[in-house]
C-alpha cells in the first residue's frame, strides 16, 4: 500500500486547508441570519410600548416566522438540493436582507407578521445550505466541529444584536434597529458569489486537500438524483432526526423571542440593561455549541462509534438543559443568567450534533432535503409554542410552567431518538 503523502497527512490539522475558510463564511451567513432575526426580541419590550402590543400579539408576531421559517424549510432544502449551495445561498440571504430591512416600514401588529413571514421564508435556507456545504467540503471525522464553528455564529449574532441594536436606537431612532444589518447581507452576498464554488470545481482546493475531504466518503459515485420526500420518509432516521427537531427547536425559540421580555418583566430591565445579561447567554451559547461538536469528535478519537460518539455527547447535553427548570424561583439576576445561559449551551452543543446526524447517515445530495424536513417541524412546533407561550403570559404572567417543559424536553427527544434509531447506520436510498 502506497504511503499517504505528507501533505495529506498535514491537512488533517485541526485548521488546515481552504475547506476552514469556507466554514468562516457559513459562520459569517448564520451570525447575520441571528442578527436579523434577533433584532425584534431585542426591541420587544420597547415597540410593545410603542405600538401597544399585548402578550398575545407578539405571541403572533413570532409565529409568523416561525410558520413562514417551517414552510420554507420544507421547499428550501429540496431548492438548494436542486440548484447547489452557491445559488441557492444566495438566493436565500438575498430575500431574508431586503424582507429584515422592510421592518422599518411596518406601523401595524398586521404589518410586523407580514414583514416577519417574509424574513422566515428567506432565512429557512441558512442551515440547509450551510449543512449541505460541510457534506461536501468535510470529511466525516470534522463535520460535528464544523457545524459547530458555523453554528456558533447563532449566538454571535444572538450576541452582536443586543449590544448594537441599542445603541444604533439610540443614535437614529426605533426604526434603524432594522436596517443596519443590510450592509452586513449585502457584504456576505459578494463575498459568497466571488469565491464560493464546490470543492472539486474550486482552484484553491488542492489534489491532496480534495483527497482528504474525500477520504471516508461514501457512494461518492452514485448518480445525483433528485430524492424525493416519500422515498426520505420510508427511514425511521428520517423520523428520528425530525423528532429530536419538533421537541428541542421550541426550547430555543424561546430562549431567542422571550428571553429579553422575560428579563424585563422578571427584574425590570429596560433596552439598555438587557445587554450585559443577554451578551452573558450568549457567548456561554457559543461555547456550548463548539464544545458539542468537539466532543463528539474526541469521543470518535478515543474509538466510539459514530453512534455512541453522537448520542453521548447529545446525552451529556440533554442533561447540562436540565438545571433550567429552576429559573422561575431564582432571585438574583446573575443566578438566572447562569441557569439559562448553561441551557443555551447545552441546547447548541445538541443541536450541533443532531445537525451531523443528518450527513452521518444520507449522501450529500440528500442532506439539505432532510435538514428542512426536520427545520420544518422544528419551526411549525416552535409557532404553535410561541402562540401557546403569548396565551399564557396573558392568561397567568407565569414563566414557570415554560422553564420546567424546557428542562425535560432533550432527554424526552433523545429517548424518541433511540427509540426510532438505536444505531445511526447510513441510509441507503433507492438507485436511480
Amino acid at each position: 500500500m502506497l504511503a499517504e503523502p505528507q501533505s495529506a497527512r498535514d491537512l488533517t490539522g485541526r485548521f488546515g486547508g481552504y475547506r476552514w475558510r469556507i466554514c468562516a463564511l457559513l459562520f459569517w451567513a448564520t451570525t447575520v441570519n441571528y442578527i436579523d432575526r434577533q433584532v425584534l426580541g431585542v426591541l420587544a419590550p420597547a415597540l410593545g410600548r410603542a405600538y401597544g402590543w399585548t402578550q398575545e400579539d407578539y405571541g403572533y408576531i413570532v409565529a409568523a416566522f416561525q410558520i413562514a421559517y417551517a414552510l420554507g424549510l420544507v421547499f428550501c432544502g429540496r431548492l438548494i438540493d436542486k440548484l447547489g449551495t452557491r445559488i441557492g445561498y444566495a438566493l436565500s440571504i438575498a430575500v431574508w436582507s431586503v424582507a429584515a430591512m422592510s421592518h422599518a416600514l411596518a406601523r401595524t401588529v398586521l404589518a410586523f407578521i407580514a414583514a416577519r413571514f417574509v424574513l422566515g421564508l428567506g432565512e429557512s435556507g441558512n442551515f440547509p445550505a450551510a449543512v449541505k456545504t460541510v457534506a461536501e467540503w468535510f470529511p466525516r471525522r470534522e463535520r460535528a466541529f464544523a457545524t459547530g464553528l458555523f453554528n456558533a455564529g447563532s449566538n454571535i449574532g444572538a450576541l452582536i444584536a443586543p449590544l448594537a441594536v441599542p445603541v444604533v436606537v439610540a443614535l437614529w431612532g426605533l426604526r434603524s434597529g432594522f436596517l443596519f444589518t443590510g450592509v452586513l447581507d449585502l457584504a456576505w452576498l459578494l463575498t459568497w458569489l466571488a469565491i464560493y464554488r464546490p470543492p472539486r470545481e474550486h482552484p484553491r482546493v488542492t489534489a491532496q486537500e480534495l483527497a482528504y475531504i474525500d477520504s471516508d466518503a461514501e457512494g461518492q459515485s452514485a448518480p445525483a438524483r433528485r430524492v424525493g420526500w416519500r422515498e426520505l420518509l420510508r427511514h425511521r432516521q428520517t423520523w428520528a432526526f425530525v423528532a429530536g427537531k419538533f421537541l428541542t427547536d421550541p426550547v430555543w425559540w424561546f430562549l431567542l423571542f422571550w428571553l429579553p421580555k422575560y428579563l424585563h418583566h422578571r427584574f425590570g430591565l429596560d433596552l439598555l440593561a438587557l445587554g450585559a445579561p443577554l451578551v452573558a447567554v450568549y457567548v456561554l451559547a457559543d461555547c456550548g455549541s463548539v464544545a458539542g461538536g468537539w466532543l463528539a469528535g474526541r469521543l470518535m478519537r478515543l474509538g466510539c462509534s459514530p453512534n455512541a460518539a453522537r448520542k453521548g455527547a447529545m446525552l451529556t447535553c440533554a442533561l447540562a438543559v436540565t438545571p433550567v427548570v429552576l429559573t422561575p424561583w431564582v432571585h438574583q439576576l446573575w443566578l438566572a443568567v447562569a441557569l439559562i445561559g448553561l441551557a443555551a449551551a447545552a441546547h447548541q452543543g445538541w443541536s450541533a450534533n443532531l445537525f451531523t446526524t443528518t450527513s452521518d447517515l444520507y449522501p450529500s445530495r440528500a442532506v439539505a432535503s432532510v435538514v428542512g424536513l426536520g427545520g420544518f417541524a422544528g419551526a411549525l412546533s416552535g409557532a404553535f409554542v410561541s402562540t401557546a407561550v403569548g396565551f399564557l403570559l396573558q392568561t397567568t404572567g407565569s414563566y414557570a410552567l415554560l422553564f420546567v417543559l424546557a428542562g425535560g424536553m432533550y432527554l424526552a427527544a433523545l429517548a424518541v431518538i433511540q427509540l426510532l434509531a438505536p444505531r445511526l447506520a447510513p441510509v441507503r436510498l433507492a438507485a436511480e
